[in-house]
């Protein structure tokens, strides 16, 4: 019995990842953006086309708006669609993530694997939040960017990826 816990405890030991998920910054802020910009593209079109103070305000002597009334009759589609668009790209990033698991480093599509990451510079992760990891792919030598305004739990990740490269 003590055998088959050793066996199972080296099995979790060794399957063993550090995540990083999208970080609360990131989703607040896109989620308050696009709230912001829907909010403001209704706002722009009630004062341009059900707002009589507003619109009687901005019309000129000859009857014709002025540039405040045209703006607030043509801009509100195109602010309410950046707020959708936020809105839509805020859903598909939702469960994106770093795994820094036995074998590779993944981000999304993209997987590095310990022995390809040449360096890892942190000169300015306390001061600024961010590391970049220096890699060599298929000859080629690039480098990925990772910030702790985008990911959380990234000095967790930081750790387990030096601890592999030593």
């Amino acid at each position: 019995m003590q055998l088959l816990n050793d066996a199972d405890s080296m099995e979790a030991k060794s399957t063993m990842a550090v995540e990083a998920p999208l970080s609360r910054y990131k989703k607040n802020n896109l989620l308050i953006m696009a709230v912001l910009l829907i909010g403001l593209g209704i706002w722009f079109y009630y004062d341009g086309y059900h707002n009589a103070a507003f619109i009687a305000k901005h019309t000129q002597q000859d009857g014709s708006p002025d540039s405040t009334l045209n703006f607030n009759r043509k801009a509100p589609p195109f602010i309410i669609g950046g707020g959708i668009v936020l809105a839509i790209y805020l859903a598909a990033i939702r469960g994106r993530k770093i795994i820094a698991d036995d074998t590779a480093l993944r981000c999304g599509r993209l997987s590095i694997a310990y022995d390809a990451i040449e360096q890892i510079n942190k000169t300015h992760f306390s001061s600024k939040g961010f590391f970049v990891i220096t890699y060599n792919d298929q000859g080629q030598r690039r480098q990925l960017k990772l910030s702790d305004r985008m990911y959380d739990n990234l000095p967790a990740v930081l750790d387990y990826i030096a601890a592999k490269i030593q």
